[in-house]
């Protein structure tokens, strides 16, 4: 039977055999284990996807190492990891509400949670600051004058703030940490603070008399 023929004949079964698929699935409990898994993992994918996002920011502002084209390929990556840890940001929510976790309130307004109000306030804090880095990045083309551009910068650099936040509420909100992803990710605070350190002493350095330029 020729290949089209065939397609012919098997597509008005394929929704059939869509809904068997879904059927077979949430018999076996499939549902209830993707949610088990996104109750634990959507919060490490969005802390993963954010910290990815914090580093290759930074590498994207880099002019001592990298040139312009390496600088643009940085900003598309800084770009795409932000709109995926923004999205596994969401879903984490979005789990921990429908699961009874945390309430409707405490997602909202930050350390409103009536158990645990520092460690959730970090999340939700955290959680407005990367949105707002996020719409002024999005829109930074309406942040033209220099007073405007002094507001991006300052929105902006508030996903550090951002960061730490939501770092300190994913080790120690939900379940225990292994060592090495404590460390990893204590590495990256390590790093992170030296390279801002250059960012800052760098421009002065190089507008000082004798300096290259």
């Amino acid at each position: 039977m020729p290949a089209s023929r065939l397609r012919t004949v098997l597509r008005p079964a394929l929704p059939a055999v869509v809904l068997l698929f879904l059927a077979v699935a949430t018999h076996a409990g499939a549902p209830r284990r993707l949610l088990d898994f996104l109750d634990f993992g959507a919060g490490v994918l969005a802390l993963v996807s954010l910290t990815g996002t914090v580093l290759w920011g930074l590498a994207a502002t880099d002019r001592m190492l990298l040139h312009s084209g390496h600088r643009l390929v940085a900003q598309a990556v800084h770009r795409g990891t932000g709109v995926a840890g923004l999205g596994f940001l969401a879903l984490h929510i979005g789990v921990k509400v429908a699961r009874g976790r945390a309430g409707g309130t405490a997602v909202v307004v930050p350390f409103a949670d009536e158990g645990r109000p520092l460690l959730i306030g970090l999340g939700t804090l955290a959680g407005y600051l990367f949105l707002a880095a996020a719409v002024t990045g999005a829109v930074r083309g309406a942040f033209t004058s220099r007073r405007g551009a002094r507001w991006w910068r300052l929105l902006h650099m508030g996903a550090y703030a951002a960061w730490c936040a939501a770092l300190v509420h994913g080790l120690k909100s939900g379940r225990p940490a292994a060592g090495w992803a404590t460390a990893a990710y204590l590495l990256c605070v390590a790093g992170v603070a030296v390279v801002l350190v250059l960012r800052v002493r760098w421009p002065r350095q190089a507008r000082a008399p004798g300096s290259r330029p």
